[in-house]
């Protein structure tokens, strides 16, 4: 183990003493303390599956950035490994930035970006960036093999490699700014992971004001060739693309040697507030699943001042349905985390606030309203919410827009805002809702849309769900709601 790797663990470890646990999730994959941002190099390797993420161990903020580790037998149960890789040589001094792994034979190689700052200057537009290699016999101690990819001359935006093999080759795809300043992502192509061909532009300039496809993804879904990326730069529009950045995908059609030919163009991936660098990797029964960052660049965040940020999401499958939308859901082995299970039935709720007594602090909630006996302006649920709902993050119908609404301005501490999506044409709405101690994510009509949002309810307080309809009546068949246990050994 190398000296900067001890020196990291340490520091982790010392910072996690002083580390204050009260927004800290019991079902959500973050860091042990300090800071945590995209997922990396996730795959299922002799047995157990690997999760890295890009990690600054020394504190809650983005800093000099190492790849942290966790492995877990059954995608629930994580435990966490020493710090994987850090910057510790002179192509990756400034960082080990994003990337992702594969298995060669019985050696796992992981793909990140080495991040170096020119002539000492702590600016984003003064540096060079390479794809570089480390592998490892074990799955815990890597060695590093230097720079396999150099971008071409004047580049200075080149990054987050992922890699796959297919067809006899290994290939990869880096997402770039060009000379001029337009978001791109590139494939090239390997005999043996260390020497690498350009082989074409996948997608360039899919958005006048898009500088940057962040954390490319390239994969097969069905028939189809599912292109996932995090452009930087897109303006909002109307109730699209309200974040800071976005994550989404297009869809189209590829074989090694030829073009990736589009079929459905940029589709945002998820709705909510917080969700940004998802990456795919194959279950061992083949399922394609993906983790994301369940934060967001530049937005505030309350458990800095408790010495950590940073979580992914949940575990979700990914399904291309046959209008060609990438729709995700939570994988069914979350299952197991249930417990204290408690149903509602038959409930009707007119012009008021309405109490479950269901816990709302770490919990599952699955609840089917009747759309043809609901004719309230608006009606819903208030999640991880005060008795008198005066805090409360809300989760409704609006009728008159027409619209599903997830809604933090009364949620707690320092968050604002609402994100919301077209409500679908439907007899019976099913929601799909996981609460941890510091998030929300929704998943409507099973996989049609979903939200994540983190949230930081005032403290100390009981936390519950209700539910609530505004002039008018809401009709609920049903209410499920487990409290999930821990997935931390």
């Amino acid at each position: 183990m190398s000296t900067a790797i001890k020196k990291a663990n340490q520091a982790v470890q010392q910072l996690e003493t002083i580390t204050n646990k009260q927004y800290y999730p019991h079902f959500h994959l973050a860091p042990l303390a300090g800071w945590m941002n995209d997922p990396n190099g996730l795959i299922y390797f002799k047995g157990q599956y690997h999760a890295f993420y890009q990690h600054h161990p020394y504190d809650e903020n983005w800093g000099l950035i190492h790849w942290g580790h966790a492995v877990s037998d059954d995608l629930i149960s994580w435990r966490r490994l020493p710090i994987a890789l850090a910057p510790d040589q002179e192509f990756d001094k400034s960082g080990c930035f994003s990337g992702s792994a594969v298995a060669n034979n019985d050696e796992l190689c992981l793909f990140y970006t080495g991040h170096v700052y020119l002539q000492g200057q702590d600016k984003f537009e003064a540096i060079h960036q390479t794809q570089c290699l480390a592998t490892s016999k074990d799955g815990v101690h890597f060695e590093k093999q230097g720079v396999v990819l150099e971008p071409k001359k004047g580049i200075v935006h080149f990054r987050d490699p992922k890699v796959w093999q297919q067809d006899g080759n290994w290939w990869m795809v880096v997402g770039q700014s060009d000379l001029e300043n337009i978001g791109q992502v590139l494939l090239y192509r390997s005999d043996d992971l260390r020497h690498w061909t350009f082989d074409h532009i996948v997608v360039s300039n899919i958005d006048p004001k898009v500088y940057m496809l962040e954390c490319p993804d390239f994969f097969p879904l069905g028939d189809k060739w599912i292109l996932m990326f995090s452009p930087q730069g897109m303006q909002a529009k109307s109730y699209k693309y309200r974040n800071l950045f976005q994550s989404g995908y297009i869809v189209g059609n590829w074989r090694p040697g030829q073009q990736f030919t589009i079929s459905k163009h940029f589709q945002e991936m998820d709705f909510g507030h917080d969700f940004y660098a998802p990456q795919s990797f194959l279950a061992a029964d083949g399922r394609r699943l993906v983790f994301a960052w369940m934060d967001m660049w530049e937005s505030k965040s309350p458990s800095k001042q408790d010495k950590w940020r940073g979580c992914f999401t949940i575990p979700r499958e990914l399904i291309l349905d046959g209008n060609n939308h990438l729709r995700n859901r939570p994988i069914k082995e979350l299952e197991t985390l249930r417990e204290k299970s408690k149903s509602l039935v038959d409930i009707v709720v007119k012009d008021q606030l309405k109490n479950t007594a269901i816990e709302s602090i770490n919990c599952e909630l699955i609840v089917e309203f009747d759309m043809t006996q609901s004719n309230a302006e608006r009606f819903g649920l208030q999640l991880a919410a005060t008795p008198d709902g005066k805090q409360a993050t809300l989760l409704y119908v609006d009728l008159q827009s027409q619209r599903i609404i997830l809604d933090r301005s009364f949620s707690g501490l320092d968050l604002k805002g609402y994100r919301s999506v077209r409500l679908p044409k439907t007899k019976k709405l099913c929601l799909h809702i996981y609460v941890d101690v510091s998030s929300v994510e929704v998943f409507v009509n099973n996989d049609l849309y979903s939200f994540s949002s983190r949230i930081y309810p005032k403290l100390p307080a009981k936390r519950q769900v209700n539910l609530f309809a505004e002039n008018g009546t809401a009709k609920i068949i049903k209410l499920d709601s487990w409290q999930l246990k821990s997935i931390y050994e």
